[in-house]
């Protein structure tokens, strides 16, 4: 259980799309899964419905709209082999995500990941990039009942914390995502993957949102509305791997 200091809140972040630019590997993954079972030319704008869907959910929508005779469970497993594969050679942090975490280890605040991705997806983007330094508590929507939009796999980080769910803060990409942070009962901030979909009304429910994405999102800010009147701590090393 990692903790933060008295009166701070703990921070539960979405992987994909949030902490690091995988959602081009998850839609590759995806072409080649649909590929391999007669669809072809699956294309990136058909893929976008299902960014903030959990794997199992999105597997399961393609299966019936395509007439795939593969169960489910094949689908997914096809797909998270075919994306750790991808995931491995070639996943990008986006470098103002990869300072906020930074200034919120510097202060000492308990930090999770809770994802839709598998958990040999999760542990390979995380160490693959080096995050692995900083998030040892990690959650995957495979191990609880229901994933995004329902709330599960946020409240299960929370456990793992130690941490009240409205003592936590969830940062995120899509709407699904906000609307499980809003149904845990948790604080969102969203940094829309999509910018186009931050007209999106479920996006009025994050405490702060940046409409135009990774381009206008800034560590400097949201560690300001975090902690207001707090300058950040630095030159804090990360934990041994």
């Amino acid at each position: 259980m990692n903790s933060s200091p008295a009166g701070a809140p703990s921070v539960i972040f979405d992987l994909d799309g949030t902490l690091v630019d995988s959602e081009p590997n998850a839609y590759e993954s995806v072409r080649l899964l649909l590929e391999r079972y007669g669809v072809p030319d699956f294309t990136w704008e058909q893929n976008a419905r299902f960014i903030g869907i959990s794997n199992p959910e999105a597997l399961t929508v393609l299966r019936a709209e395509y007439g795939i005779g593969a169960s489910v469970d094949e689908l997914v497993a096809g797909q998270d082999a075919l994306y750790l594969d991808l995931a491995r050679k070639s996943t990008e942090v986006f470098p103002r995500m990869r300072e906020f975490v930074e200034l919120l280890h510097g202060r000492g605040i308990a930090m999770a990941v809770a994802s839709g991705s598998s958990l040999a997806g999760i542990e390979a983007v995380l160490t693959s990039t080096g995050l692995d330094a900083f998030f040892t508590t990690y959650v995957s929507a495979d191990e609880v009942r229901r994933g995004k939009p329902e709330p599960d796999v946020f409240l299960e980080a929370a456990r793992r914390l130690g941490a009240a769910p409205a003592d936590c803060v969830v940062v995120e990409d899509a709407a699904p995502g906000v609307r499980a942070a809003h149904a845990a009962g948790m604080r969102c901030i969203a940094v829309p993957y999509v910018k186009a979909g931050a007209t999106d009304p479920v996006f009025a429910a994050a405490g702060l949102l940046f409409p135009g994405g990774q381009g206008e999102f800034t560590a400097q800010a949201t560690y300001a509305w975090l902690f207001p009147g707090t300058a950040p701590e630095r030159g804090r090393p990360g934990p041994a791997s």
